[in-house]
Parts: structure tokens; C-alpha cells; sequence
């Protein structure tokens, strides 16, 4: 199902470790996007139609052997083009100007001086001087026939070029970063005064899109809804019911790997939502097949295989079922699908990589192309309220990528507690809210303690808790001391088995923020 609008971009993706920002920040003006590899053909790009095209930076050289490239015939002037870093050095030289492998390398701040405040800086006065980010080593050093300079910096004389109809152009530094001053208001000026779009992608619009377009598909038939008890699943369910009603039949699978309480306060939160909600408890089914599985790759695949075949067992007790709706989101697409080639896939996702290649029911995924922020938004338009738009994000898998190692009773009773002490002290110390995600992890390692003037050689738990926008990068959270040592003293004499408590200070990048 796609809710793509008449006026929405296109983001081409070389491989930079910006190009979901670039999404992010067009998203954020209420214009619709989406990121397709670089290689996106021709034809198809004419069959979607965007308004706009965006060209990410990348690692590569445009000289490498294997650089990515992209079809020349976008630059045609049918339709209005930026590229940025990499992508402006592409259009330099499938343009005919001259790219070469720079004598200094331009990485991090630097100084650019704008020109002419035309395009992207028709906000900004000629002489102007802007900070901004760069990270690049070729640079242009003839422009392409027909093409102007409208900035420069102390190494790239071209550090932003256009033509001379002003619809294509480049920048040789990353404007979508925050390190770039002005960045915004440049991303602006492309998309509001160079392609003339309107601001029109606005949640009421999606619902509005949404609600008709999964009537349309539905029909007389009957849908089912994978039920988590998480946000992405509520607001999937929640959207889907205003379009169909009572022909959606939501279920809520336990699947042996769910957080303390959670099959009770699931089921009461439905009850209160009014909708048709189907218990089916196959926690000994899921376990029975994580028996010694210590991959957490096969983990995700067990989990996801059995969940969908759990789906098709319940669903045919259900006169017409033809769907099944899943809270797939646009962060699960783009690390399950490597823009970048096959070394570059960082693992599978419960809603993407974990499907059997054949299923029984066709897919619905109504929040596919939103991000987590977009989706509260979504929530908060449909009337949601903020203990469910706000509770953390949870795995598919559950406390099984939590575990590292074999899943097994007494591994998921250790986690279940801790991670019960750590909610219980973010909810009453008003941090619950404050963070992205807030949880435990169990190491497969024991560790020498004393307890009660006796030696114990007990497990490990990380309490690993994160700050972050929208899941695609997160900072560490700086709890204070006084929380961290309620949160190890708790864990150390309420839960059995626990003799030691390691806090996580990693940033993704360059870890995720689950372990597994």
C-alpha cells in the first residue's frame, strides 16, 4: 500500500551515512519523500513521477571502478534536481565538467562564501559567509557546460553550482546535517522556491489518503491485524479499524518472549479501544523452536516465521480473511533493504526480513513510509492518548534479542524482573518519558560477587538506555547517579540470579541500539 501524494521526491541513495537525515529533514517541511537505491531505473522513477529529485552523497570516488551511478537522463531539466556532495560531483561529470581527486581533503567544518542568492540561496545576500559540513575528497574543478558557481570555499571553488535555468544544481557540503548552518533553509529554498512544491503532507492528509485506499483494497473481506501492544501496532490497528470497522479482527500472539504483564495489559488496553481483540497464548510453540538457538539471525527468522504461521492457524478460523496487517515502518525498510550492496545489511527486522517467502494472507502495512515520530503524530490525530503514543519501542522478537545466547525460562525470568525494575524507576523518576528506549540485556557470561559474606558466581545484566529522534541514530542517556544506583540495587536483591549490573554508553552509530 503506498500514500504517495501528487507533489512528493525522490531521494537517489549512494551510500552516505546522511542520506535517511536528507529524508528526515524534507519530511519535517511537510513534503513527502522517499529513498530508493541509486540504481533506481529510469522507468520507473517516470512511472512514480516525483516532483523533485534528491542525489545523497556516498563514500565513493566518482573514479572508482565500481562508483554507483545513476541514470543520466534525470538531469534533462524535466524536473527540478539537487545533489549533494557525491551526488554533485556524479552530476559533474555525467554533465561533461571536470572531477578530480582534490590535493586536501575537505572533511568537517569549513567556511563556504555564497555568490549568487539565487536557488538554494535565494534566502541568502551575496557575500555572505555560512559554516557548514563537508566531507569530501574529488571535487569539480570545471563546471559542466551551462552551469554557474553560486558558492565557493578556500578548497573548492565550486562548492555550489546550478544552471542556468536554475533547476539543477549541487553543493559540495551536506546541508541536511546540523553542523550546517542555514542547512534548513537552503533544503528550503530547493524544495519551496526551485521546485515549487506545497507543504501539504501533513498527517490529517495521510489518514485522509489512508482510510480510502485501504477501503478500496479491502472490500467485503475480512482482515486480521498482528497486535503488539506497542505504538506502531495500536496506530496500524486504530487506522485500519476507521476504514473497515468491525471487519478488522485483531490478535494478539504471545509468543513466551513478552515483558512482564504485558498479555494483561494489552488485552485491557483493546477492551478499552473497543475492537475486536483474539488472545492466542503460543508461548510453548515459540519456545519449543528457540530451543538452543543462540543466532540471533536465526532468532528473528524462528520468531517470524512462527508468528506469521500462528496468524494463518487463528485466521482461518475467521470466515473471509484475505489480510494481515503489520506496523512495518520506514526505519525497518531501509535497515532491512541495504541501499548500499549485500555487505551492508545490518540485520533482518521482525516485520521485513523475518516473513516467510510465501504467505497465506496478503500484507497491509499502513505506516510503511512513516518514521516513529510521524507515527505519534499519526496517533495523536487519531486520538490515541500519551501512555500508548509514548510508550518505548519493543522488539518483534521481544526479550529474545535481548538475551544473548540461548532463550530459555529461566534466562527470560531474569529479564523479565530487570527489565520490570527499570521501567518501574524511569516511570517514577520521570525519565520514562525523556528517553527513546530504556531497557536490560542478559550477557551469556557469569561473573565472581559476594553476597551475605558468601561468594557467588551469577549473571550479567546491561541496563542500556537511549536518547534519539526518530531510531536511525541515538546517544546514550546521561541518567543520573542517584537513578542508576536504584536501578543496580534493585536488580541486585530482587532478581535471582543477578550479581552484576554494567550500564551501556555506545552511540548507534556505531552500535545499534538493541544488541541483537
Amino acid at each position: 500500500m503506498h500514500v504517495r501524494p501528487k507533489n512528493w521526491v525522490l531521494i537517489l541513495d549512494f551510500g552516505s551515512q546522511y542520506t535517511q537525515l536528507i529524508a528526515r529533514r524534507v519530511r519535517e517541511m511537510q513534503v513527502y519523500c522517499e529513498m530508493h537505491p541509486f540504481n533506481f531505473p529510469y522507468d520507473e522513477i517516470e512511472r512514480a513521477n516525483p516532483s523533485a529529485i534528491m542525489l545523497s552523497g556516498g563514500p565513493a570516488s566518482v573514479w572508482a571502478k565500481d562508483a554507483p551511478i545513476c541514470d543520466s537522463r534525470i538531469f534533462s531539466g524535466k524536473r527540478p534536481v539537487l545533489g549533494i556532495c557525491y551526488g554533485m560531483q556524479l552530476m559533474g561529470k555525467l554533465l561533461g565538467g571536470k572531477v578530480f581527486a582534490s590535493n586536501k581533503r575537505e572533511y568537517g567544518p569549513a567556511v563556504i562564501e555564497i555568490l549568487k542568492n539565487r536557488g538554494i540561496f535565494k534566502s541568502f545576500r551575496a557575500g555572505d559567509r555560512v559554516k557548514v559540513w563537508m566531507s569530501h575528497g574529488d571535487r569539480i574543478d570545471e563546471l559542466p557546460k551551462g552551469f554557474r558557481a553560486l558558492a565557493k570555499s578556500d578548497n573548492s571553488p565550486f562548492a555550489a553550482m546550478a544552471n542556468s535555468a536554475g533547476v539543477i544544481s549541487g553543493v559540495q557540503f551536506h546541508p541536511e546535517v546540523i553542523h550546517t548552518d542555514r542547512g534548513k533553509e537552503m533544503l528550503s529554498n530547493f524544495l519551496f522556491e526551485v521546485a515549487r512544491l506545497e507543504p501539504n503532507w501533513t498527517m490529517s492528509s495521510f489518514i485522509e489518503q489512508s482510510v480510502k485506499q485501504i477501503k478500496n483494497r479491502v472490500g467485503s473481506h475480512r482482515v486480521v491485524c498482528a497486535l503488539s501492544g506497542g505504538v506502531d501496532s495500536t496506530v496500524a490497528a486504530v487506522l485500519v479499524h476507521k476504514a473497515i470497522g468491525n471487519k478488522l479482527h485483531s490478535i494478539f500472539v504471545n509468543n513466551g518472549v513478552l515483558r512482564k504483564n504485558e498479555q494483561e495489559e494489552v488485552i485491557e488496553r483493546f477492551k478499552a479501544l473497543r475492537m475486536k481483540t483474539h488472545y492466542v497464548d503460543a508461548s510453548k510453540r515459540f519456545l519449543d523452536r528457540l530451543k538452543g538457538v543462540d543466532d540471533p539471525e536465526r532468532k528473528r527468522k524462528i520468531i517470524g516465521e512462527e508468528f506469521i504461521r500462528v496468524f494463518e492457524d487463528e485466521a482461518r478460523k475467521i470466515k473471509g480473511v484475505k489480510f494481515l496487517v503489520q506496523g512495518t515502518l520506514y526505519p525497518d525498510v531501509i535497515e532491512s533493504v541495504s541501499f548500499k550492496g549485500p555487505s551492508a545489511t545490518i540485520k533482518s527486522h521482525h516485520n521485513v526480513g523475518g516473513l516467510p517467502e510465501r504467505i497465506d494472507l496478503e500484507l497491509i502495512e499502513p505506516l510503511r513510509e512513516l518514521f516513529k515520530d510521524e507515527v505519534r503524530r499519526l496517533g495523536a490525530e487519531l486520538g490515541l492518548p500519551k501512555d500508548i503514543l509514548w510508550r518505548q519501542p519493543f522488539p518483534g522478537p521481544g526479550l529474545a534479542v535481548r538475551i544473548i545466547g540461548e532463550t530459555t525460562e529461566e534466562r527470560l525470568g531474569i529479564v523479565r524482573e530487570a527489565d520490570a525494575i527499570v521501567q518501574d524507576e524511569m516511570l517514577k523518576s520521570g525519565w520514562y518519558y525523556q528517553v527513546w528506549q530504556s531497557f536490560v540485556v542478559l550477557l551469556p557470561v557469569k561473573t565472581v560477587g559476594v553476597m551475605g559474606d558468601e561468594r557467588t558466581y551469577e549473571q550479567v545484566v546491561v541496563v542500556r538506555c537511549v536518547q534519539s529522534e526518530d531510531g536511525m541514530t541515538a546517544d546514550w542517556a546521561k541518567l543520573p547517579y542517584d537513578l542508576l544506583s536504584r536501578i543496580s540495587n534493585r536488580i541486585i536483591n530482587e532478581v535471582r540470579g543477578v550479581n552484576r549490573v554494567c550500564y551501556d554508553v555506545s552511540t548507534k552509530p556505531p552500535s545499534t541500539i538493541e544488541w541483537e
